[in-house]
Parts: C-alpha cells; structure tokens; sequence
C-alpha cells in the first residue's frame, strides 16, 4: 500500500520531469526526437497513472514521511480524495490522447507533454495531502506548472504577459496558504488539515482566513476571477486539464476538504457560500455576454466553480465533490470540441463557428452533449449535481438558494447561446477542414461520461420538485435563447463584457498602489538611505583630512616633546654619576635633609 501511494503521483512526476529534460536538451537536435516520441511516453504514463489512480481508490492507501521539528507530511486516498484522484488521471489521460494529434513535433511536444504530467502530478500531491505541508507544495509546483503551460508559446509577448497575470494574481491569493501554515503550526503545533479545526483562537480564524483566500484565488472565484480570461492564451489542451481536473477544481476541493474548520469558525462558511453563489451569478452573466467562445467556457467555469463553493460553504461535500467531477468531463469535453474547432477553422467567435457542429459530425455532437449538460439540462449529469447543491442550500438560506437558481438559469442560457452558435445552417459552407483521429477519440468518451455520470449523485425522491424546478427552468432558458440569441448590444452589457473590469479594478486599486509604494521606497531609498551612507562617508573622509592636518600634527609635536624632555632628564640624571665616593655622600645628605624638612612641614 506504501508502494502505491507513492507511485501514484510519483509516476507522472517522474515521467514529466523526463520529458521535460529531454526536451530542453535533445530539442534543438536535427531529428527532434524528443519532442517526436513525446506522445509514446506521455500517453502510457496518463494510462498507467490511470490504473494506478483506479488501484488506489479501491485499496485506499496511505504513507507518512518525517519533516523537520518533528513534524509529519503524508498522503491519503480517502473517500473524498479517491474520486479526485480517478477524475485528474482519467481527465489528463483524454487531454494527452488529444494533445498527440494536436500539437506537431515543431511546437517543442517533450517540454509540452512533460509539463503536462508534471502539472497533472502536482495536483494529484495537492489533493491527496494530509498536511498543509505537503498541500503547499503540491500548490506550488501546479502553480509554477501553469504559467509554463499558460505561456508556452514563449516568444509570443501578449501570451506570456497574460501567463504573468494569471501567474501573479493566483501567487497572491497564495500567500494566504502560507498565512495558514504559519497560524496552524502556532495554534496546534502541527500542521495536520485534521488538527486545523481545533485551532486556539485567534489561530482558528486566521487559518481559516488564509486558507479561503488561497482557494478562492485559485478557483477564480471573486473577486480574482478575472486570470481565467488571460489563462486562455495557452494551448486548447492545457485550457482543458487547467479548467476541469486541476487548478480551478484545486480551490474548492481545498474547500470541501476542511469544511469542518469552516463550519467551526462560524463566519468562514458563510463567507465561502456567498462567494461561490455570487461568482456563479456575476460571471454566468459574463459568459452569456462573451462572443469569443474559449471566452464562454473560462467564464462558465468560474460560475460552475462557484457552485462548488457555495457547495463547501453550506455544508453539501458529497454534492460537492459530485459537481467538481461531473463538470470535469464537461468541461474537458466542451473544450477539447472547441480546440477542435479552432484548429479545423481557425477561429474562435461565435459569429464565425455558425454551423461548426454541422460541419465536423464526431466533435458536434459530443459538443452539443458537453453543452447540454452544462446547462442543466435533465437528465444530463450537471442538472443531478447541480440540484443536489441547491437542495441543501435551500435548507440553509433561502436567499442563498433563490442566487443560486438565477445562476442555474443563466447556465443553461450561455450554454444554449453556444449550442446556438455552432448548430445553425451555415450562411456559407466553404472549405471543410479535417479533424484528426486522436482529436476526435477522447470526445465520445467524456460525452457519455458528462451525460452519465449524474446518476452517482441521484438525491432522495422527496426531492423530486426540486429537480423538475431546475430542468424546467433550464429548459425554459434554452428556448429563450434559441428564440432570441441575444445578439444586440443591449444583451451584451459593457461589465460583462470586459468580465466586471475586474482586472481593471486589481491593477487600479492593487497594482499601482503597491507599485507607488514600492516606488515611494525606491526613492527614499535613494535619497535618505543611500545619502546617509554616503554622507557618513563623505564625513570619514573629512575627519581622517582633519585628523591628517591638525591632530596628527599635535600628536607628533606631543610625542617630540616628551622624547626632548626624555633626553634632558637623562642628561641631567647623568650629571650626579660622577664616580666619587664623598659626592655620593654629600647628595645623600642633602636628599635626607630635604625629606626631614618635608616631614616637619607635614607634621
């Protein structure tokens, strides 16, 4: 079982940093081997972390590993980590498959693919950690691993500015884990996520705190959602893997994953559930607005993120963990199918995809599926989790539950529009671009599974209202907008538009101020610091030229005075030693007769 444990993120941890090394030192061969039997190494490695994912699930292992100051990390699968741990292999496995037929051995394939394992390894450390130590470094390494994917067609300026948007903004909300860790090891002298619960205050607070802040900045949620948008400069199948099994889901795992520390500080629960109901309202109205469609879905999966959240705040774990699964497959479906699209036809606009489903058979329907699904459409997977979400707020907060429903409606909205978009008679067919083989195998899979994996979820029968509530009003949605696509501007409001100005408002009210700030001490720096010290050293200098004129001369003077003073004294001691007996006599006498009148006298 150790053995296991160890080998499950350990295999594609190994394997990617392979790859990776090979790619940086065999890429610039003639052959380019390296990046040509990228695909042969990364595929079978997804496919044995796979099994080893499937294997660890059923036997549920468990390792522990010394720290410093006796401290402890460790790995578990367990119940709630043994469905993530199948999602994130299952998941990367369908990407790499269609990673291998969309990526040509000229776009650096070994650094892609071994990026790719180690960012999927990296998370699957993240979830299965029973330690924020080892929690943070599995964060770490995702968060390093996304900006390398983000970025990875490097020499281009605007994607590596936007992998540094997403990088930055992400390492922010970080801190707060850190924050978490530091508060933990003072309020329980451990660092166990079990232990954090019974935290002295004020410690219990300020992890809980640090704790929301990092799993809201990585999900994107609230008010950081806006790094989604720029993550989309990154190739199609690290959108897929970033928006469905890793990254984004990490934060509400996290979430669902100390919901007891949550529910024992009785602010932070609350926090968390109006956090994740408004990011699923606010930014379902940004993706019915998006006309870009990777735009679409970036912004859809920060609202279908944010019923997870709001999942982990009003105590619904089980449904929770439902939804980050199910829309996993979704959502690597819908973007896969995109990627597809934008490879075939060489766009992304809505406008431009008109009849893209009819065009490519495979891609459309498994397309239409994934986008059904999305919104809410019964009895397709996200309509069951979903549902089971809300049926638990409805027992904690009805406004909770009313914000909730609105954002159900306007998931099947968004969805409708895109399913719209792409399903309409073309005006003009043009030329039918071929979509390959290994681009087209992993979508039928993730169609059945989107549509399928729902029934796990299936709540109790008294909830069958609740149920027929949301898929009728899922309904009701897609038939408005297939009667009115929503298409004029009055539909398509500025803030939604530019996803709330978010970005805007983070480089107006955090970016430059932290900015003037550090220009502020840059100059001060300069000015105070820096002229004290040189004026302390324009000061040394000016003594040691004083000391050279004026007190080295006196010194010196001093010094030939005493040696002249020496010298006569020797002379004059000299004098009495004149070698005769009745002088020494006569001085003696006199020496006593001048002591007798010192006594007299002092008597």
């Amino acid at each position: 079982m150790t053995a296991l444990g160890w080998a499950l993120p350990g295999l594609p941890l190994v394997a990617g940093a392979l790859l990776l090394v090979s790619g940086l030192v065999f890429g610039r061969c003639k052959h380019r081997v390296a990046d040509r039997i990228a695909p042969v190494v990364s595929v079978p490695a997804a496919l044995g972390m796979t099994a080893l994912a499937i294997a660890a699930a059923a036997v549920r292992p468990a390792v522990r590993v010394p720290l410093f100051g006796g401290f402890e990390a460790g790995m578990a699968v367990d119940g709630l980590s043994a469905v993530l741990v199948v999602m994130v292999a299952a998941v990367t496995l369908a990407v790499l498959v269609f990673a291998a037929g969309d990526l040509p051995a000229a776009e650096a394939r070994a650094r892609f693919h071994g990026l790719m394992l180690l960012f999927a390894g990296s998370m699957l450390v993240t979830v299965t950690a029973t330690d924020l130590a080892l929690l943070l470094m599995g964060w770490e390494v995702m968060g390093a691993m996304s900006y390398a994917l983000i970025g990875f067609w490097w020499r281009d300026r605007g994607r590596v500015g936007s992998a540094g948007v997403a990088f930055l903004t992400t390492r922010a909300g970080d801190l707060g884990l850190y924050l978490a860790a530091g508060c933990a090891v003072a309020g329980t002298q451990a660092l166990s996520l079990d232990a954090l619960p019974d935290a002295a205050a004020p410690w219990r607070d300020l992890v809980a705190a640090g704790i929301v802040v990092a799993a809201l900045g990585k999900s994107a949620q609230l008010p950081f959602s806006f790094w989604l948008s720029r993550a989309m400069a990154g190739p199609t199948p690290v959108s897929a893997l970033l928006h469905s099994a890793t990254m984004v889901a990490a934060g509400a795992y996290l979430l669902l994953r100390v919901r007891p520390l949550l529910d024992a500080t009785g602010w932070a629960a609350t926090l968390v559930a109006w956090a994740g109901a408004l990011t699923a309202l606010l930014l379902g109205a940004v993706a019915l607005a998006q006309r870009d469609l990777k735009q679409v879905l970036a912004a859809s999966t920060c609202a279908q993120i944010g019923f997870m959240v709001l999942a982990a705040g009003a105590a619904s774990t089980e449904a929770g963990t439902d939804q980050i699964v199910a829309h996993a497959a979704v959502k690597s479906l819908l973007f896969l199918g995109a990627g597809a699209w934008a490879a075939a036809l060489g766009t992304m606009d809505l406008g431009e995809l008109r009849g893209a489903a009819r065009r490519h058979g495979v891609v459309g329907v498994t397309f239409a599926v994934g986008a059904l699904a999305l919104a809410g459409l019964p009895p397709l997977s996200l309509w069951v989790t979903k549902d089971a979400i809300l049926s638990t707020v409805a027992e904690h907060s009805a406004p909770l539950y009313v914000v909730g429903l609105a954002a159900g409606v306007l998931s099947g909205a968004y969805s409708g529009r895109m399913l719209l978009a792409v399903s309409r008679r073309p005006a003009d067919p043009g030329r039918l671009e071929r979509v390959g083989l290994l681009r087209q195998a992993p979508l039928p899979v993730l169609a059945i599974a989107a549509a399928s994996l729902g029934v796990v979820a299936l709540p109790a029968p008294d909830l069958a209202s609740d149920l027929a509530l949301s898929g009728a009003l899922a309904v009701a949605a897609l038939v408005l907008v297939w009667r009115r696509p929503f298409s004029s501007r009055r539909w398509r409001p500025a803030p939604a538009v530019h996803w709330l100005y978010l970005e805007r408002l983070a480089h107006q009210g955090v970016v430059r101020p932290v900015r003037a700030l550090a220009e502020a001490l840059a100059r001060f720096d300069d000015r105070v610091i820096d002229g004290a010290v040189r004026a302390v050293a324009a000061g040394g200098r000016r003594a040691a030229a004083l000391t050279d004129r004026r007190a080295e001369r006196t010194v010196d003077g001093l010094v030939d005075a005493i040696g002249r003073a020496a010298r006569t004294l020797g002379a004059l001691a000299r004098r009495p030693q004149t070698g005769l007996v009745h002088t020494y006599y006569a001085q003696a006498a006199v020496l006593l007769t001048v002591l007798t009148v010192v006594a007299v006298l002092a008597v």
